[in-house]
């Protein structure tokens, strides 16, 4: 739908306020947010076990809450999966997020309720963030070009209840165009009845999907996770003989799940769909932690929705503690899980800047430098 621009301006402002907010000054709002979840947790099992009702500050919350790895998790998730709700969550599940990668070779489940798929519309502030600065308002009277996973891939019974799960990027993609003045095509519904394959074949049939609905479509943006988006191009170029930029006038590409997405693969990107604003998001299955707040290739962290944690060679610091250059695994609490060990290893760059530079693992910095190298990027913003 076509806003007007003092309309769209409002609106915008809205979402993004509590954000920018929070960037600005992230100690006391950290401590908010952690307030609010350890009230949360202290209605579940896994919060009494821990003393949740006992926590009256951070340092109490470090003592008493373990940082945890979903293996850890895990048994709790099963006895969500049987039924026992309380176990972990404090509001009922009203789905299921599975990833894409494995964990000792199976996919992560992770609940989510009606609390954590609100916060899930942040995914949008990358895109709405772009148009408040830009004053690109015509960005809404176009369309979202959709190449995300299956939202809905199959149902999962918990207890007595046949629950859907699906990938994250989708069900990010259906909740965001629900609250966000811009139509998604192909609609996440129309992929989803697709079915949940990951062969060639399953995402040749998405992508001619999405070229037939969106051909003669005014694209203003693509949203999804960035290999995806770079395979669709390749493939319009196959079969179609025409590259995205000779087909759309797109105005930003807002893309994740890769580290190196401003650097890396940034001139694939531009070559597929031309003079694009490239704008990252950092999220995984279990929350949207972040995205890209201007033109400085790296993200912002959602400081008002996530308690951010790290663990660096000189112990546990909060996020916003971080000196430029010093790098650690990041840990989150969300409203699901209490000091969640993520898996990634988080670089601060000047305040409030970060990146993801990839899984924690001891070549990872090695792999990291390399590829600034190679792209002549040098850890510059």
């Amino acid at each position: 739908m076509q806003l007007a621009p003092q309309s769209a301006a409002a609106m915008i402002q809205g979402l993004l306020q509590p954000w920018q907010q929070s960037l600005k000054d992230p100690a006391p709002i950290q401590e908010e947010v952690l307030r609010n979840l350890v009230q949360q947790y202290a209605q579940t099992e896994y919060g009494a076990r821990y003393a949740a009702s006992r926590v009256g500050s951070i340092e109490d919350y470090r003592r008493q809450f373990p940082v945890a790895s979903y293996q850890d998790f895990r048994p709790w998730i099963e006895r969500v999966m049987a039924g026992e709700l309380q176990a972990l969550l404090w509001e009922p599940a009203i789905g299921w997020a599975i990833t894409r990668g494995t964990t000792q070779g199976e996919s992560k489940f992770i609940p989510m309720t009606s609390t954590d798929m609100r916060m899930r519309v942040s995914a949008g502030r990358a895109m709405l963030n772009y148009v408040a600065s830009s004053g690109c308002f015509d960005l809404f009277a176009g369309v979202n070009l959709n190449l995300n996973f299956p939202s809905v891939v199959g149902t999962i019974k918990v207890g007595e209840r046949e629950l859907e799960y699906g990938y994250s990027s989708g069900i990010y993609t259906k909740y965001v165009s629900a609250q966000t003045p811009i139509r998604s095509l192909p609609a996440q519904e129309q992929i989803d009845a697709l079915g949940g394959g990951k062969t060639i074949e399953d995402w040749n049939r998405r992508f001619d999907l999405a070229y037939e609905l969106c051909k003669g479509q005014n694209v203003t943006l693509v949203g999804g996770v960035c290999p995806t988006a770079i395979r669709f191009g390749q493939y319009l170029r196959r079969r179609y003989k025409a590259y995205p930029k000779d087909l759309w006038k797109t105005q930003i590409v807002t893309l994740g799940s890769v580290p190196g997405i401003n650097t890396r693969y940034a001139p694939a990107l531009k070559a597929l769909y031309g003079r694009v604003a490239i704008r990252e998001i950092y999220g995984a299955t279990e929350g949207m932690f972040g995205q890209q707040l201007d033109e400085k290739r790296a993200w912002a962290p959602n400081y008002d929705l996530f308690f951010f944690e790290v663990a660096t060679r000189r112990g546990v610091k909060k996020l916003h503690e971080m000196r430029p250059g010093e790098m650690g695994g990041l840990i989150v609490s969300t409203p699901i899980l209490p000091r969640y060990r993520i898996g990634d290893l988080i670089l601060a760059l000047d305040p409030p800047y970060f990146r993801c530079i990839g899984r924690e693992k001891w070549w990872t910095p090695l792999h990291y430098a390399w590829n600034e190298f190679m792209s002549f990027n040098f850890g510059e913003l």
